[in-house]
């Protein structure tokens, strides 16, 4: 079935300001109503999917959307049938949420879900969201050992929970044992830990994950990584359709603008870096002249949140 034939469905992540997000469950007559899912339906053929979202928010919950953007774009095959998911974060509607078709509703924290079943596809939605908005990447080689774990331990107390470890000219030997304090120190925070370009590495160490350029994926016809989580560094459309291709769990897409270390580089700008990130499945990052003050500047076009070197240390 080619992607224009397969049914489409919107989906809704309703985000209250701590981070609980809404869940429902169908009244007992409707199709999949044993499952606990994100709020949506069904995109008319001559709808666009923000106007068939905002829609289903009123007939399913009786609210107006009013601060709604595009997120991630899935397919999922269900017991009836292939279907896309064009699913979008809701952070602001005008009024307490109701169960307009007699369904329940409950909020729940996403880091900590205490419902069951939950829907299959809206999961895997769930391990998007629960990243965090901000990647920082290691700056040991730049700033020492000693004051870069420093700096660290200052970045998990603030909040910090997505780090990945990247010192290409660290020797092995250190490297292990840097890797494997970066983790023990997130540990306690929940926090994530990325290896850059080593999976072996990343099992050694417990880590969470691994971050691969495109050198490392661009042949590739499955998967890396097995079950640990895994990203992409990209810099155009192609590598992050074959990220996609690939299942990988986040992106990471640069330059977005200008930087000190690379100024004469040629950067994707805003209009560049939405229009590339367009449709995806897994969420995205931008890179490349980044600060915290921006993180509101990317959201609004569509990146999951921001990557940094040198602007979170």
């Amino acid at each position: 079935m080619t992607a224009d034939k397969i049914p489409r469905r919107t989906v809704g992540v309703l985000e209250r300001p701590a981070g609980w997000v809404l869940f429902e469950r169908r009244a007992a007559n409707k199709t999949l109503s044993t499952y606990w899912k994100l709020p949506g339906g069904k995109i008319d053929t001559d709808e666009y999917a923000r106007e068939a979202l905002i829609r289903e928010m009123q007939e399913e919950l009786g609210i107006h959307a009013t601060q709604v953007r595009p997120w991630i774009t899935r397919t999922f095959d269900y017991p009836h049938g292939l279907f896309l998911l064009r699913i979008f974060r809701i952070t602001a509607w005008d009024a307490e949420p109701r169960p307009m078709e007699g369904q329940e509703l409950s909020w729940q924290d996403p880091k900590n879900l205490r419902l069951d079943p939950v829907l299959p596809a809206h999961r895997k939605v769930l391990n998007a969201l629960n990243l965090s908005p901000i990647y920082a990447i290691s700056q040991a080689g730049k700033l020492g050992m000693e004051l870069f774990l420093e700096r660290l331990q200052l970045a998990l107390n603030h909040g910090v929970r997505l780090i990945q470890v990247r010192e290409k000219g660290m020797p092995v030997a250190q490297l292990h044992e840097f890797a494997g304090t970066v983790v023990a120190m997130c540990r306690p925070f929940g926090a994530k830990v990325m290896i850059n370009g080593d999976i072996e590495l990343a099992r050694s160490v417990g880590a969470d994950g691994v971050h691969l350029q495109p050198e490392h994926y661009r042949k590739l016809h499955a998967r890396p990584a097995g079950n640990l989580l895994w990203a992409a560094a990209c810099h155009n459309r192609t590598e992050l359709l074959q990220a996609a291709r690939l299942d990988a769990d986040f992106a990471v897409l640069s330059p977005v603008l200008k930087t000190r270390s690379h100024p004469g580089a040629e950067v994707l700008g805003w209009h560049g870096f939405a229009e590339a990130i367009r449709d995806l499945p897994m969420p995205v990052y931008a890179l490349g002249g980044m600060k915290k003050g921006l993180l509101e500047s990317v959201r609004y076009h569509n990146a999951h949140g921001i990557a940094m070197l040198s602007g979170i240390w």
